[in-house]
């Protein structure tokens, strides 16, 4: 089966290089890969110990994040080396000061896996949510170095759990130990009999705690939102805008709005604004000292949403319409009301605070007109949703904890 999954994966690679002159994204994907072997070895010695963590994208490097600061903390003596497979979170991180060094994962070949892990030496691999890669488990097990999955999550329906994926469930079984975010999770791995597993959540609702602490402040804040009610709406798509830039339009002047959209090409920027009637302002062109006049403030730049979402009253999350829904936890830290569209399933924190009615789903637009009315007319209704939202997250923390003291064990 092996001979059968390699091939494949050449094929893909082949495949892959022959489109990435065409598809920006997959130029990333492959240009970036290209270039991983000459960062590793320039930035990795053979007197050096590492710590490997493998992302997929952004928001597993979300979840890795607090392992990577305790491990920062207590083995100063160790590099830290992240690997990404998405561009879209390489991209993002790729100067991150988290890491000592941050590169794409290559390829999955039996012969890249093998070069990879005689370059890097790890002495511990993590891996991160969902990212199972056959040729590195099979290499990692080989050289009998300590690999462990974190905040993993699994469903019914993934290939491990069929009848015709004894592949797969082949190269899952490689890990020393499973850190899952369900019991769920944990009686899934148990029917394919994988028992050295523990129940430890996510280790984002680490992540946003710890947000809490730091300093939020932000001078323009203060000057746009003054005394007013704040809408934030951070990582919209189009589908989401649609619905937003309608009601913003229409409603009374009575709230101050921010949108942070998922994409900040300047087109797009520029067609937001285009699209909005009511007084804005581009975030990168800002006057602070008249800013304050202005309703719609839009975000064109990165790396400020998390502190803008403390000063919201109300949080909209973008992707909800089919493109997968970004982080919830972010603004529900701050115990306000968190508003989504209507595709969360899969998205754990989502389906348990939505059943918590901390997060508040829509449909369309007129639900989301009878809900924003809901929440502005009764202040009792909108604390309470809040005080759901922040609950949820003090009461579930605490997996980062759990999965250092076993890595104290292996380190």
């Amino acid at each position: 089966m092996y001979a059968i999954y390699n091939l494949i994966v050449e094929i893909s690679w082949f495949v892959l290089q022959i489109l990435a002159p065409f598809k920006s994204k997959i130029k990333l994907f492959v240009s970036g890969r290209k270039e991983t072997f000459g960062l590793l070895t320039t930035g990795i010695s053979k007197d050096d110990k590492v710590v490997w963590m493998h992302v997929a994208s952004l928001g597993e490097f979300e979840q890795g994040l607090p392992i990577i600061e305790r491990l920062r903390a207590e083995y100063p003596s160790h590099k830290i080396l992240v690997t990404f497979f998405s561009p879209s979170g390489y991209e993002v991180k790729k100067n991150s000061s988290a890491a000592d060094l941050v590169v794409y994962l290559p390829m999955d070949t039996k012969k890249n896996a093998s070069r990879f892990l005689d370059t890097v030496r790890p002495d511990l691999a993590i891996f991160v949510k969902y990212e199972i890669w056959p040729n590195y488990l099979r290499e990692l097990e080989k050289r009998k170095i300590p690999t462990i999955l974190i905040s993993a999550i699994f469903k019914k329906g993934q290939i491990y759990f069929k009848g015709y994926g004894g592949f797969m469930r082949k190269a899952l079984r490689k890990f020393d130990y499973y850190f899952v975010q369900d019991v769920a999770s944990q009686k899934l791995l148990t029917s394919i009999q994988i028992k050295n597993t523990s129940v430890t959540g996510d280790t984002r609702l680490d992540r946003v705690s710890e947000i809490l602490d730091g300093d939020n402040q932000l001078d323009f804040m203060h000057a746009f939102k003054k005394d007013r009610l704040c809408f934030v709406a951070g990582s919209t798509w189009p589908d989401d805008e649609s619905i937003l830039i309608d009601y913003i339009n229409h409603a009374p002047k009575n709230l101050k709005y921010i949108l942070a959209p998922h994409t900040i090409k300047k087109d797009k920027i520029l067609g937001l604004a285009g699209a909005i009637t009511k007084k804005k302002a581009l975030l990168s062109n800002i006057d602070i000292h008249s800013i304050g006049d202005c309703e719609v403030l839009i975000v064109d730049t990165i790396g400020l949403l998390t502190k803008i979402y403390s000063y919201a009253d109300i949080a909209y999350v973008g992707g909800g319409f089919a493109t997968g829904l970004h982080n919830t936890l972010e603004p529900a830290v701050f115990g306000i009301p968190v508003i989504i569209g209507p595709d969360y399933e899969g998205f754990k924190e989502a389906e348990d605070l939505v059943a918590q009615k901390g997060i508040l789903p829509i449909k369309d637009q007129w639900t989301f007109g009878e809900l924003m009315k809901k929440i502005l007319d009764n202040s009792e209704f909108r604390k309470n949703t809040g005080i759901i939202n922040a609950g949820y997250i003090a009461k579930n923390k605490g997996a980062s904890k759990q999965i250092m003291a076993y890595i104290r064990t292996l380190l």
